[in-house]
């Protein structure tokens, strides 16, 4: 069983920077898929960005050029640098971790942006 902990969330201005952090443990597969997705009050959740363990990643259009997603060599941890962060960047941020057809998720790490 894949056990997924985040860190890193918090209140920010407008214009400021957060860096999400997530750790999977229980693990041990090369081939999955890490990142993150978020949800805001009354919507769904979406993606914002995966990487797999080849280093390939791909991200929302709304967060291209803002984000960034790293992972940590083996030791299955993924990385949401988030600058220029706007108020319609807050949400739950959630980590998601992928290995064939098994799907885990992380409790959620709350990102607020607003003055």
């Amino acid at each position: 069983q894949v056990q997924l902990v985040e860190s890193g969330g918090g209140l920010v201005q407008p214009g400021g920077s957060l860096r999400l952090s997530c750790a999977a443990s229980g693990s041990g597969f090369s081939n999955n898929i890490m990142g993150w997705y978020r949800q805001a009050p009354g919507k769904q959740r979406e993606l914002v960005a995966l990487m797999n363990s080849g280093g390939s990643s791909n991200y929302a259009d709304s967060v291209k050029g803002r984000f960034t997603i790293s992972r940590e060599g083996d030791k299955n941890t993924v990385f949401l640098q988030m600058n220029s962060l706007k108020p319609e960047d807050t949400a739950v941020y959630f980590c998601n971790y992928r290995v064939g057809f098994s799907v885990y998720w992380g409790q959620g790490t709350q990102v607020t942006v607003s003055s």
